[in-house]
C-alpha cells in the first residue's frame, strides 16, 4: 500500500476498483484519503488528533512512476504497518498487480527495490490495547 494508503472510492469507482491498467494511466491528482489513513496518520503524525490530519493528498501517479527507471522504496518501519509492509512485499514479489492495493502494481514494474530498517519491521500478532 502506498503512503497515501487504500483509497476512498467516490465517482466512477465508487463499487468496484479501476483495472491495474486504468490505475497506471492516471496522473497526478488530489486524493481524498481512505478513514483509515486518516486515524494512521494521525496516530503517527498528528498527535492522535485525526484533526489535524489533511483529508486529502497530492499522489506521486503511477504514470509517473512508470517512468523511473528504478522504484526504491523505503520501509523504515517504525511506523508503518508490519502486516502492510509484508503484504505489498509478497505481492510484488509473486506478481501480484491488484489497484485495491495500489503500491501492488509495482509488480509489473521491471526494477523494483526494497530497502527495510530491520528494527522496525514488528510483529504482525494479534495485540489487546
Amino acid at each position: 500500500m502506498s503512503r497515501l494508503g487504500p483509497l476512498k472510492r467516490t465517482g466512477k469507482w465508487k463499487n468496484q476498483p479501476p483495472t491495474p491498467a486504468e490505475y497506471r494511466k492516471l496522473g497526478t491528482r488530489i486524493v481524498e484519503l481512505h478513514p483509515v489513513t486518516l486515524s494512521q496518520n494521525a496516530r503517527t503524525s498528528g498527535g492522535g488528533n485525526i484533526t489535524m490530519v489533511p483529508k486529502s493528498a497530492i499522489t506521486v501517479s503511477p504514470q509517473e512512476t512508470w517512468l523511473a527507471e528504478k522504484v526504491s522504496i523505503w520501509h523504515a518501519g517504525l511506523h508503518d504497518n508490519p502486516l502492510g509492509q509484508r503484504l505489498t512485499a509478497l505481492m510484488i514479489s509473486k506478481g501480484l498487480a491488484d489497484s485495491a492495493a495500489p503500491m501492488s502494481l509495482l509488480a509489473d514494474h521491471p526494477n523494483v527495490q526494497f530497502n527495510y530498517y530491520r528494527g522496525g519491521l514488528g510483529s504482525c500478532s494479534v495485540e489487546m490495547h
